[in-house]
Order: C-alpha cells, then sequence, then structure tokens
C-alpha cells in the first residue's frame, strides 16, 4: 500500500526531534459550491532538527514512532 504524501508549513518546531506541520486543503462545498479551506496539524518526525518554522516541507506517513507522531517530513519544498 502506498504511503500518503501531504504537503504543509512548519509551524513550530520547538519539540525535540519533531515538528508540527499545518497542512491546508481545499474543497468546493457540495450544497453552497464555494470554495471551502479546512487545515489540519500533523506532528511529523525530524530527526535532525533541520526544519524551522515557516519552512514548506513535504510528510510522508510511517509507521507509529509516538502516540501523536506517524507522519516524517521527506523534503524541504520552500522557504
Amino acid at each position: 500500500m502506498p504511503k500518503r504524501v501531504l504537503q504543509g508549513v512548519v509551524v513550530s518546531d520547538k519539540n525535540a526531534k519533531t515538528v508540527v506541520v499545518n497542512v491546508e486543503r481545499r474543497f468546493i462545498h457540495p450544497m453552497l459550491g464555494k470554495t471551502v479551506r479546512r487545515s489540519k496539524k500533523y506532528h511529523a518526525h525530524d530527526e535532525k532538527g533541520e526544519f524551522k518554522a515557516g519552512d514548506l516541507v513535504r510528510i510522508r506517513e510511517c509507521r507509529p514512532i509516538s502516540r501523536l507522531k506517524t507522519w516524517e517530513v521527506v523534503e524541504r519544498v520552500g522557504k
């Protein structure tokens, strides 16, 4: 089964080896027809601590590392 890959902005890098990534998705509301924005925060594993707040990153699903962390940072896409 392929692992899901999401893209988002790092909003916190305070924890050791962990970053919090805010992923925003857009969809068209089924009844109103308007574009709606929804966001969710994911805790992702960052082994070296190289990603800082404000970075645009890709995260990939992985095995559970802790109670909250089931994602890992793959790469930096932009600043």
